[in-house]
């Protein structure tokens, strides 16, 4: 288990926290756009929900490997300079 995981799970109050900002944010039109679109590509790829480990990206506008989509600077990514927090 990831220490992301194994935090949220030995801290509920976190994780209910956490899960209601996704919510709310999920909910937002910009939100809910940006995985229409995200799906319809996937979907045209033919690679929706088979376990590929692919992801359409939105920076690039091609399909790429879900490490290297998720895992780049901008929302909900990593950025460079910035310590983390311990």
């Amino acid at each position: 288990m990831k220490k992301t995981a194994k935090y949220y799970k030995e801290n509920p109050d976190a994780r209910k926290k956490k899960n209601e900002y996704q919510k709310r944010f999920n909910k937002k039109p910009s939100a809910v756009k940006k995985r229409v679109e995200a799906n319809r590509a996937n979907r045209k790829a033919g690679t929706y929900g088979n376990g590929d480990g692919l992801d359409y990206s939105h920076t690039t506008g091609k399909m790429e490997s879900q490490s290297k989509n998720r895992g780049r600077k901008g929302e909900g990514g990593r950025t460079k300079g910035k310590p983390h927090r311990k």
